[in-house]
């Protein structure tokens, strides 16, 4: 594992934001959603998330997640992502998404 120093964590912009929209993608080579997010000052955003395997649209919408919002677009066919929705894969491979347990102001930085 490399070690990073304070100010390259500093850089990344981990955001959180309230899942507006869920929508199929049935363009993906893999099962994935599309997601409309609100990450509040830094406005509504769109992403892919490979997460069909755990959650069904309609529990998604409006759950708090967390997003990387300072990465460059991503084309996925034609579709394009704005940031990177974050997660960490179970014991079988399916991304669990990582949530807020509390409330926050959309937007607000992971600190």
């Amino acid at each position: 594992m490399e070690t990073i120093s304070w100010g390259d964590f500093e850089k990344v912009e981990l955001r959180a934001g309230t899942i507006l929209e869920v929508m199929e993608f049935p363009e993906a080579r893999k099962p994935a959603y599309k997601v409309k997010v609100d990450f509040g000052e830094y406005g509504i955003k769109m992403s892919s998330a490979q997460i069909t395997a755990r959650y069904t649209r309609e529990e998604l919408v409006g759950q708090q997640i967390v997003g990387i919002i300072n990465f460059p677009k991503k084309q996925i066919g034609k579709f394009m992502s704005e940031f990177l929705v974050t997660g960490f894969a179970d014991g079988n491979g399916d991304i669990v998404l990582t949530t807020l347990n509390g409330k926050v102001p959309n937007g607000t930085k992971m600190a």
